[in-house]
């Protein structure tokens, strides 16, 4: 009973992979900046589509998907893995697709005009969350340990590993609600947004490559984390969430 219960286990882990991403919170988080910088035209576009939901709460959405296997294609759209030096486009594309192709796909469904209206809402809250996702630097790390997902570290006291730490470990301990985090963020001129919101997808994913490259070194397997670290890199995860949230804006304000 006790093997059959391991290898249960076992395969739950193996089936997560590299494809976790931004706790509940942090994708929330990322919707409600993103709410706030919509224009007139695309808020009306997105409250038709969604009927009134905000992009907060559809924000989970390529998450809450998981539980059925129907949606196991998705899976690869999560997150990209390449060596680190190198870029998104000198790296042979997986056929399962990544998170790069997998936001041009959302965003050609959305805008096509021959799309049902379900596939329409489908591929908008994937969206949401992808560009999300895209924010979550080890979602943009190197293969051969899943993003981070093989590094084993402690994190007060409790067992975890690199990947997860950026996912939730840190943004769940901070203690905040995606409302408090969302209202809380460094306040920005106009100056400063626009100059984050410029580029495209793939800029987008070689910074979250290069910020991956530091993070990979900012531990050691098996090492005791804690508030240090927080304090070192809270600024990081919020500058993240921030940036996400603002490009999410942007994308949906030029389609819509």
């Amino acid at each position: 009973m006790k093997k059959v219960f391991f290898l249960f286990f076992l395969v739950v882990q193996l089936s997560f992979g590299n494809d976790m991403e931004w706790s509940k919170t942090g994708h929330r988080t990322i919707g409600e900046i993103a709410q706030n910088h919509l224009s007139r035209k695309a808020k009306r576009a997105i409250d038709k589509l969604l009927n009134g939901q905000g992009l907060a709460l559809v924000a989970t959405f390529g998450d809450d998907i998981k539980s059925d296997r129907s949606f196991s294609k998705f899976g690869p759209w999560h997150y990209v893995n390449y060596p680190l030096g190198k870029k998104y486009t000198e790296v042979a594309p997986s056929k399962s697709g990544d998170i790069v192709t997998g936001i041009q796909q959302c965003i050609d469904i959305v805008t096509a005009k021959n799309s049902t209206q379900e596939d329409k809402v489908f591929y908008l809250k994937m969206l949401v969350h992808l560009v999300g996702d895209l924010h979550q630097p080890m979602h943009a790390g190197r293969l051969e340990d899943k993003g981070g997902n093989d590094i084993q570290v402690r994190w007060f006291g409790k067992g975890t590993n690199l990947h997860r730490l950026w996912d939730s470990n840190m943004i769940d301990g901070y203690g905040m609600s995606y409302m408090e985090l969302a209202n809380n963020m460094p306040k920005l001129s106009k100056a400063q947004i626009k100059t984050i919101q410029q580029g495209n997808v793939l800029d987008w994913v070689e910074e979250s490559h290069v910020l991956a490259e530091e993070l990979y070194g900012s531990v050691k397997v098996g090492e005791k984390l804690g508030y240090q670290y927080s304090y070192k890199y809270w600024s990081v995860v919020e500058q993240q969430l921030q940036k996400g949230g603002l490009r999410l804006a942007k994308v949906l304000n030029d389609m819509f």
